[in-house]
């Protein structure tokens, strides 16, 4: 079965094809001043370019992972991501807070689509 990889570099590659899945690495926000809410949408927009140079689409969303820094944001996020996701096609999800590897992320979102 082939596997294709799309925006790789020697590090990480922020997508990965295998067979009928796409598996989309940790994305974060381009504007670390931003707040949580901004941050969230520039993720998604990432992830929509993403998907879509996949093959696929967020209604084909299976599963997402979700890392805040400061869970006291979570209902902030929720405003930006309930707007998004497919009500019809929600994946299944997990959110924690966590630190994240550089200073001023506020999220990190990973997910995992079918073609």
């Amino acid at each position: 079965m082939s596997i294709k990889r799309i925006e790789n570099t020697p590090r990480m590659t922020k997508a990965v094809v295998h067979g009928d899945t796409v598996y989309l690495s940790g994305i974060t926000a381009d504007d670390r001043s931003a707040t949580v809410e901004v941050q969230c949408q520039q993720i998604l927009d990432k992830i929509d370019a993403l998907l879509e140079k996949a093959g696929t689409n967020k209604s084909k969303l299976l599963s997402s992972q979700i890392w805040l820094t400061d869970i006291s944001t979570w209902a902030r996020f929720n405003t930006v991501w309930d707007a998004w996701v497919d009500p019809e096609n929600a994946p299944a999800r997990a959110t924690v807070e966590a630190p994240l590897a550089a200073p001023g992320l506020s999220i990190e979102i990973m997910v995992i689509a079918a073609l």
